[in-house]
């Protein structure tokens, strides 16, 4: 797994120091999406600052997305190979009610919005809620 984890890095021209391997790691063992206190507690004697920077190279360089899944915090996923977190890449995420897991939906597109010519889109976000087949 390490040689794919530095390669990934490598390929969106970010230097595979020590920690951003690790912090990759943790992010894709997971299935679902993790908080920056979820993926901290993978570590005993790091700072958060350190892992907050980290996952903020990842996000800007399309390794990972974050998700306002509506709990109050802000969760991190893999990106998909390929993707530039534009509007063409945005899926939906599945928020489980019972356990908490965020998981993405990524066959589940969401649409362009043809907004009014003097808005400017940002971001959207699409959370469905409900029972997880774990949970079930």
């Amino acid at each position: 797994m390490r040689d794919e984890i530095e390669k990934i890095l490598i390929d969106k021209n970010i230097k595979p120091t020590a920690m951003r391997q690790l912090v990759l790691e943790v992010i894709l063992k997971n299935n679902g999406a993790l908080s920056l206190i979820e993926i901290e507690k993978q570590f005993e004697h790091v700072e958060r600052t350190t892992i907050y920077r980290t996952l903020k190279t990842f996000q800007e360089n399309c390794i990972i997305h974050s998700i306002h899944d509506g709990t109050g915090g802000v969760r991190y996923a893999i990106c998909s190979e390929g993707c530039t977190c534009n509007i063409g890449d945005l899926h939906a995420h599945f928020l489980c009610t019972n356990c908490g897991q965020t998981i993405c939906l990524k066959d589940y597109l969401i649409p362009d919005p043809k907004l009014p010519e003097d808005f400017d889109f940002e971001n959207a976000s699409f959370v469905i809620r409900g029972i997880c087949p774990d949970c079930k």
